[in-house]
């Protein structure tokens, strides 16, 4: 049975997905143990919709104009009709984040780096956590745990018991 949270649909489904799209991003998030069991099953869906989309490619020909005014055949890579469809689920199914300037980068530099990215968690997932996983899948043969759950106390005010929600990046089985 789906813990409630003590909201309304609407009110649970945002935080759901605004601290899914958190734990995506920077791949780690602090919540209470009910939030990050709600919110782990919410991001794993994410992440197996990706896994299973992200090498679905389509290369396509099209004829441009260059500087010369010459027309030039060029050689694209375009999603796949099953990547998109992910791609789309994917973007109504998160918040979308902003790429932010890191510390000394200079602004130009900023604007060369994200002028191609439009929707940069999406690109996230599909560019370094679907690779990953999958990857990891092959080497492990085992698919899903892409995240884990660690117990940190309660919460001074209320007593509420903290976890740190966080995406699982390490390929070695522990002995």
């Amino acid at each position: 049975m789906a813990r409630k949270l003590g909201r309304t649909a609407e009110e649970r489904m945002a935080i759901i997905r605004n601290q899914a799209s958190e734990l995506l991003w920077y791949g780690s998030i602090e919540t209470t143990v009910d939030r990050a069991k709600e919110v782990r099953s919410y991001a794993e869906s994410m992440l197996t919709l990706a896994i299973n989309t992200y090498e679905d490619t389509v290369k396509v020909t099209k004829t441009v104009k260059n500087e010369k005014d010459e027309k030039v055949e060029m050689e694209f890579v375009n999603d796949g009709p099953r990547k998109l469809a992910a791609r789309r689920k994917l973007m109504g199914s998160l918040r979308d984040l902003k790429e932010l300037k890191a510390d000394g980068e200079k602004k130009s530099d900023f604007k060369m780096r994200t002028k191609d990215v439009k929707h940069p968690l999406i690109e996230k997932i599909f560019r370094e956590h679907a690779v990953f996983y999958a990857d990891r899948a092959n080497k492990l043969g085992q698919k899903g745990g892409y995240t884990r759950i660690i117990r940190l106390g309660q919460r001074r005010g209320d007593g509420a018991e903290m976890v740190k929600l966080e995406l699982v990046r390490n390929t070695e089985k522990k002995k």
